[in-house]
């Protein structure tokens, strides 16, 4: 008898013959020891907290609810189409939209994105005849529309924004519209700099060229209407501009649901339309997906429908209240602390700063130093605090970017007090450089051709070694990627990261 060939695949078991409920929960909760905590107030990136009591679990006991429905079809489940319908609605009226504007529950701001670049394209491409078709957006607009970009066939026509405020410059961006354009992008606020784009005129202008304009509000939309309604002076950025055609927005940024909760909403059905992908052409079921997944658990949808239930709009209005408190308190010290610059004027929770040499008589107002930023970040993380570091960019400086939350109000005298402390540290350190021969020779290196063995080697002397771990301290690694050319860092950080995601051996 023949050997099976499929056997040796099977001699080592994939998984354990099983363990005990107790046993695999403490060790996911003892995993989540490395992470840097998501509750508190001491992580000012990627993580949004309310800071109300019970909400958590809310969120938990609503998704257990529905985590075994699949919203696939909302003809089997027709659930899933109500707890939509309402969430889309919601999102609607907060931001202005006319009647008959339609929408789509999604899993994230990248995913709307695409929605929204997709829709684009293929309203240019039935309406104006367009097959090579662009997309018009400013420096400052999030990666995932240059992702949607990538994935969908579209041209990416890059506008620099102005460097004094940081915002597009919309006479710029309308001088960028071509026959070719597919859609124009705005934001509000940008993630970058927390500063809001002059929508007004950038929709008008996309609108002259009977071209469709985006706005990015993924962080803003279910932020900025609530700070309008606590007195805040907020322009505006939704559909009560005529020429804005389609809104992203992120529940689970300022909506405070938890991760994997968005809406895309366009100003009408006909625009929606484009969105979907229908099949009817294999022997199974028809297919009808409104959004990139198929198959997905309502888990996400009914977390998010609860809590924003559960919030209101009073709840909302006031930890919008909240945000900017938070956000005041910490600007007014950033300005008193000295070699501290806040870049631009941030209008809805999003603050970035950079770091100046001081002052001399040659240089009374200082420069960039990209050093010291880094190890302030370093020794930030030191005491307990993540902010975020983000290298410099087609001339705007680098800096350290802070998202503020409800949660951060009562962290912010004390970060503030950090703050001095850790930049008086950072100075006595040596300066963070990168090797002149390295950075030369990165400037002749063709990303694309590289081979593996290159890429470990350059990563290897980046501090990026096997394994895929982190070392203690960024600033080294992090000031040689700023210096390395833009291709270049992208390949490494693809191999970098490829190397965190290797399978274990069992």
């Amino acid at each position: 008898m023949q050997p099976d060939p499929t056997a040796s695949a099977h001699e080592t078991p994939a998984l354990p013959a099983g363990r005990p409920a107790a046993e695999i929960l403490t060790e996911l909760k003892a995993l989540r020891t490395a992470d840097a905590p998501t509750r508190g107030g001491r992580t000012f990136a990627y993580v949004y907290d309310a800071g109300r009591e019970g909400l958590d679990e809310l969120a938990a006991e609503a998704y257990a609810a529905y985590a075994t429905v699949n919203g696939l079809d909302p003809t089997v489940f027709p659930s899933v189409a109500r707890l939509e319908n309402d969430l889309v609605g919601a999102a609607a009226a907060l931001l202005g939209a006319p009647p008959g504007a339609q929408g789509t529950f999604t899993s994230g701001g990248t995913e709307s994105i695409l929605l929204a670049v997709k829709t684009a394209r293929d309203h240019a491409r039935s309406t104006r005849g367009v097959t090579d078709p662009q997309l018009v957006l400013p420096s400052t607009a999030h990666a995932a529309f240059h992702k949607a970009a990538a994935y969908l066939g579209l041209e990416p026509v890059v506008v620099p924004v102005d460097p004094v405020t940081y915002k597009a410059n919309p006479t710029a961006m309308a001088a960028a519209i071509t026959p070719r354009t597919a859609l124009v992008v705005a934001s509000a606020p940008s993630y970058a700099h927390g500063v809001i784009d002059p929508v007004a005129r950038i929709a008008e202008a996309a609108a002259e060229h009977e071209v469709l304009c985006h706005v990015d509000a993924c962080i803003g939309g279910w932020l900025l209407p609530y700070l309008r309604r606590t007195g805040r002076t907020v322009e505006p950025f939704d559909f009560s501009l005529p020429g804005v055609t389609s809104i992203s927005v992120d529940l689970h940024k300022y909506g405070y649901a938890d991760k994997g909760a968005s809406v895309v909403l366009y100003r009408n059905a006909e625009l929606r339309r484009h969105q979907y992908f229908a099949h009817a052409g294999w022997p199974g079921y028809p297919v009808v997906n409104p959004t990139v997944q198929g198959t997905k658990s309502a888990g996400l949808l009914a977390q998010a429908w609860a809590v924003l239930q559960h919030i209101g709009e009073d709840g909302y209005t006031a930890l919008a209240g909240r945000v900017a408190e938070a956000s005041d308190h910490l600007l007014e010290g950033l300005r008193t602390t000295p070699d501290i610059h806040i870049l631009g004027e941030p209008e809805a929770g999003l603050v970035a700063f950079t770091v100046l040499t001081s002052a001399t008589p040659d240089r009374p107002s200082g420069t960039p130093d990209l050093s010291l930023l880094l190890h302030l970040a370093d020794e930030m993380r030191v005491r307990g605090w993540y902010l975020q570091p983000q290298l410099s960019f087609d001339g705007l400086p680098p800096n350290l970017h802070l998202t503020l939350t409800p949660a951060t109000v009562d962290r912010v005298e004390a970060l503030l007090t950090d703050l001095p402390e850790a930049l008086a540290t950072a100075r006595t350190l040596p300066p963070a450089t990168a090797d002149p021969a390295l950075t030369d020779l990165a400037a002749t290196l063709d990303p694309d051709t590289l081979t593996p063995e290159d890429v470990a080697g350059i990563l290897a002397f980046a501090g990026l070694g096997e394994g895929g771990g982190l070392p203690e301290r960024m600033a080294p690694v992090l000031f040689l990627l700023d210096a390395l050319p833009g291709r270049l860092k992208e390949r490494l950080l693809t191999e970098f990261v490829g190397s965190v995601f290797r399978p274990r051996t069992p």
